[in-house]
């Protein structure tokens, strides 16, 4: 029995470091402005997000689609909020602690090291972070504020349901991460990532695109992290 027992451990524990959902990211050759109208907005949108550690269905519907060309990634959001927190704040702002906003984690390697981390609330006020060291293992906790994505845009646009958002992050910028692996991607390359949204309404819910097998909570679980794959 005890045998069984932890082989069954071992098992769970192998599931959890190697279940990750595999979604698309369509190239596109339409001009995307970001102005937060996503009515021209052609690629398939994903989701609803869930509870991101339980899975469990939200209360409100948020949706995520995303696309790309040779220059750029783009990402729209879709929520669904009928009591909308926050306000027009500074970049940089740590408005992941105070209003309603969708996010983006990206770590191509999956290795928890050296990713980004950027969020945009409803108001259009947006933060880019870089996560150099999130575990022990690599000196722990490391974050910086201070790091920019240069051609970064993002624009929220208020709906009689909601908000849209929309964000666009040039390759280039990233490709100046040291030791990030963002390498620009052609057709068939994975990225590690996951895409969130905190909801500060009536009952305040943390939403993932993908949720976390270990129950665990916090978004920054890169070893869960799904994987967007660059098709055409």
């Amino acid at each position: 029995m005890k045998v069984s027992s932890f082989l069954y451990f071992l098992v769970f524990l192998y599931s959890i470091n190697t279940y990750s959902q595999t979604f698309p990211i369509h190239k596109t050759n339409d001009k995307i402005t970001i102005d937060g109208d996503l009515t021209d907005w052609k690629t398939p949108f994903l989701g609803p997000f869930v509870i991101h550690n339980s899975g469990e269905k939200a209360t409100q519907n948020t949706m995520v689609s995303l696309s790309w060309n040779d220059e750029n990634l783009y990402i729209a959001y879709r929520s669904k909020d009928s009591k909308i927190i926050g306000k027009s704040q500074p970049k940089d702002s740590k408005i992941y602690e105070t209003d309603d906003l969708v996010e983006m984690f990206i770590d191509p390697d999956g290795d928890g090291k050296n990713y980004i981390e950027i969020g945009v609330n409803a108001f259009s006020t947006y933060y880019d972070m870089l996560l150099k060291c999130i575990s022990p293992e690599c000196g722990g906790w490391n974050t910086s504020m201070e790091y920019t994505i240069s051609g970064f845009e993002a624009v929220s646009k208020t709906t009689t349901e909601g908000f849209n958002t929309e964000i666009k992050i040039p390759f280039s910028s990233l490709e100046k991460i040291e030791n990030g692996n963002f390498t620009k991607p052609k057709t068939g390359t994975k990225w590690k990532g996951n895409a969130f949204r905190i909801d500060y309404g009536n009952t305040t819910e943390y939403l993932a695109l993908q949720s976390y097998k270990s129950l665990k909570f916090g978004f920054h679980q890169p070893a869960e992290f799904a994987v967007f794959e660059f098709v055409e």
